[in-house]
């Protein structure tokens, strides 16, 4: 079967067509010789069942020293390669066809999620790379401006010192921030469950985030109507930290004069926590992306009121690790809403 090697359709074509010609050629001589009526009718089904033997020979050749391979690499199941040669029946053609289509749909998805990889990683290191070149600089700043002088001045020295300790400071907690992410995402920041009232928490935060708060006339409300505990289960630090992003970000985008309200809602085991407040807003196009790292709907301002830009996504992970989801809804104009559940806790006596 040498010609077979190196086989194209017009050699597989002649092939079959010699068999099936010697065949027929050996069935008339004998029939020649032989000449019985009753030979031919013996002849006819003689000649097509060795024609669709010799046929059917080449094609499985075909398919298993060709198209298995192939099919076999991209199945990834050489475990089922004579599952599919013993059933004959089967539309093998048909079915590599569509098992590569799906192969083909696979790769394409996974090329997509590759760019998009490649396309975040990029936006990760410029992001990273901008918030910490910006304080570097202003700190190199402040400092020459010590060293060629100003260091002897005692209206200039303090005030840039002061101005370099922000600067570090804004540093580590980008730093730190980054730090918490990735403990969280690769699940090795455990979290400690406790009891604890959730309202007592949130006016924690009331009382550290006021300065700010007074500043913009903004009125912090925690809308409740009972003075009960509100109990859930979790971890406090963490959505002590959740509740002060949340909150702060609600200040700091709020409508000046305006109000930030935090609500409890009874859902069965679970109690739903919202943050809201009657500000700028969010485009629609924005809403999936304002829990991606260092993304900023309104960069120049976001900029001006400070902050990581990592805050929202370090409240994603803190909820998600809760085993929650957190949701937003938001319109310009028409302020932002953030909601999220918690497990309800029980005092046990």
């Amino acid at each position: 079967m040498r010609i077979l090697r190196s086989y194209t359709p017009g050699k597989l074509s002649l092939v079959s067509s010699l068999i099936t010609t010697l065949v027929a050629a050996l069935m008339l001589t004998l029939n020649y010789y032989f000449g019985y009526p009753l030979l031919l009718v013996v002849l006819i089904p003689v000649i097509f069942l060795l024609s669709y033997l010799s046929t059917s020979y080449i094609l499985n050749y075909l398919i298993n020293d060709k198209i298995t391979p192939i099919y076999k690499t991209i199945s990834g199941a050489p475990g089922n390669e004579k599952k599919k040669k013993k059933d004959r029946n089967k539309d093998i053609l048909s079915e590599v066809e569509h098992d590569v289509k799906i192969w083909a749909d696979d790769k394409m998805a996974e090329i997509e999620r590759l760019r998009d990889l490649e396309k975040y990683r990029k936006d990760f290191v410029g992001n990273v790379s901008h918030e910490l070149k910006t304080p570097i600089f202003n700190i190199q700043g402040y400092i020459l401006t010590l060293l060629d002088g100003g260091l002897e001045d005692p209206e200039i020295n303090r005030l840039y010192l002061e101005r370099t300790e922000k600067s570090i400071d804004r540093m580590i907690n980008v730093v730190e921030d980054l730090e918490s992410i990735t403990k969280l995402e690769s699940g090795e920041l455990k979290l400690n469950p406790e009891i604890f009232d959730i309202s007592k928490l949130v006016e924690e935060v009331f009382e550290l985030e006021l300065r700010e708060a007074t500043e913009r006339s903004i009125t912090m409300n925690l809308n409740i109507t009972s003075g009960k505990p509100f109990l859930v289960k979790a971890d406090k630090k963490r959505i002590f930290e959740a509740m002060r992003n949340l909150i702060g970000n609600a200040i700091k985008y709020g409508r000046r004069e305006g109000n930030v309200n935090v609500g409890f809602y009874d859902m069965n085991n679970l109690l739903l926590i919202e943050v809201s407040d009657d500000g700028i807003g969010i485009e629609k196009k924005d809403l999936p992306r304002i829990f991606e790292r260092f993304y900023r709907v309104d960069k120049s301002r976001s900029r001006m009121q400070g902050g990581t830009g990592l805050g929202l996504s370090i409240v994603k992970h803190i909820i998600e690790a809760h085993k929650q989801k957190i949701h937003v809804k938001s319109a310009p104009e028409s302020g932002t809403t953030f909601t999220f559940a918690l497990e309800k806790g029980k005092l046990t006596k």
